[in-house]
């Protein structure tokens, strides 16, 4: 190419230009070498030429070396990408690495959808949580009137504990859709399983409670012959079938708190501590409101004891997770479960008043029976509801995940 045209006084100027910022870039093998190469080299020459002189894109000696901000500023070159910087440490991890650019996430899922797959359950399961609840507190109340030998708070005890946990094996049953899986639960004993030790206490449960039943109407029985036979044993057996439905009704009563904060729905599993400690106080609470509805008010000591400490434990409980939860009691606050579960707490504590209030009256212990009894049809139907709402919305989801996340890195900090 020769220097006479207007191309070679082109580059004629680009390197004397060249020339002029750096006096050693014109020497044997430089810039003016490559100069030659043609007129594609042109940008090639414009990134390179300078730097290239001391024998790598940057300042330092061997070649194919990293470009760094040091050598890009002596080489009149942009620093990219910077090099000599120390690399930040992304938040809780162990090693370096680069300041990662990603912005943080959105709370909502991908097209809106939820995180979780709420729960399949229908109103069955809410009814069997409670009927479960008030058989355990029923077979309770009849223990405690069999060993204070009040035979009315006895038998509204016993005859309420069968009628429950047969609605509750229906409830359980038609929600599995088949009455053979029912059976099939029964092949095998998984302690670490609720729903399987929920299935054996459950059959356990079932023919003590239906047994003490049973052993009420052997008055009815002739006193002779083989039914008078029947009418002589029934008594005590009803008594030893009455205590081991008692001494199984705790497991009864609590292991549905367990089985649903076993679940990974938000407001269920973070609520852990507290479900079975309302469960037990809502069906100590049915319990004595049947005691307070079937038994004279002579009888019915027992049942407005059961009341009292039922009635604690449920309003303890309930008050932990609307407010121990942070994001995760909203879902026990609004809505349909927020209703349910003050229309709960306030028929509790009428509940309660009108048992220790009604000592004498018939009438209003009838009344704050009833109350005690819808009280707990609230409060299991309340944190039924809250569980779905909490898997349904990915907020509830996503920012407690972050937050244990960034608690995680402040501890390892």
């Amino acid at each position: 190419m020769s220097p006479d045209r207007p191309v070679g006084d082109l580059f004629r100027r680009f390197r004397e230009r060249l020339s002029a910022e750096r006096p050693d870039a014109a020497g044997p093998g430089g810039a003016a070498a490559r100069l030659r190469a043609g007129h594609g080299g042109l940008e090639r020459l414009t990134a390179g030429s300078a730097a290239e002189e001391s024998g790598s894109r940057a300042t330092a000696a061997g070649p194919g070396v990293g470009r760094t901000d040091a050598g890009s500023r002596d080489a009149g070159l942009a620093p990219h990408p910077p090099r000599d910087a120390a690399p930040r440490r992304r938040p809780g991890g162990k090693g370096g690495g680069e300041q990662l650019n990603v912005p943080p996430a959105e709370f909502t899922s991908y097209y809106g959808r939820p995180v979780l797959k709420p729960p399949v359950w229908r109103w069955d399961i809410a009814a069997y949580l409670f009927t479960g609840g008030l058989a355990a507190g029923s077979s309770l109340l009849a223990a405690g009137g069999q060993l204070t030998r009040r035979p009315a708070l006895r038998r509204a005890g016993r005859v309420t504990a069968l009628a429950a946990v047969g609605a509750s094996t229906y409830f359980l049953v038609n929600d599995l859709g088949r009455p053979s899986r029912f059976h099939h639960m029964l092949r095998v004993a998984k302690v670490t399983s609720p729903m399987s030790v929920g299935t054996w206490i459950l059959s356990v449960f079932g023919p003590a409670a239906g047994l003490a039943a049973i052993a009420e109407a052997a008055p009815l029985l002739p006193e002779r012959g083989v039914l008078g036979l029947g009418r002589r044993l029934l008594p005590p057996a009803g008594h030893t079938a009455g205590v081991v439905a008692a001494v199984t009704a705790p497991a009864l009563a609590t292991y549905t708190g367990v089985l649903l904060a076993d679940t990974a729905v938000p407001s269920w599993h973070e609520a852990y501590p507290e479900l079975p400690a309302i469960f037990a106080g809502s069906a100590l609470a049915s319990g004595a409101g049947v005691g307070l509805v079937a038994a004279p008010p002579g009888q019915a000591g027992p049942a407005r004891r059961l009341a009292v400490a039922g009635a604690a434990m449920e309003l303890w409980g309930s008050h932990r997770v609307e407010n121990r939860l942070g994001l995760l009691s909203e879902p026990y606050t609004q809505g349909t479960p927020g209703k349910l579960l003050r229309a709960g707490r306030a028929l509790t504590a009428a509940g309660v008043v009108g048992a220790l209030v009604g000592r004498r009256s018939r009438a209003l212990s009838v009344l704050s029976g009833g109350a005690l009894i819808a009280a707990s049809v609230c409060t299991r139907f309340g944190i039924f509801h809250g569980g779905v709402a909490s898997a349904r919305d990915p907020r509830y989801t996503v920012v407690p995940q972050r937050e244990r996340v960034d608690r995680r890195a402040a501890d390892q900090d």
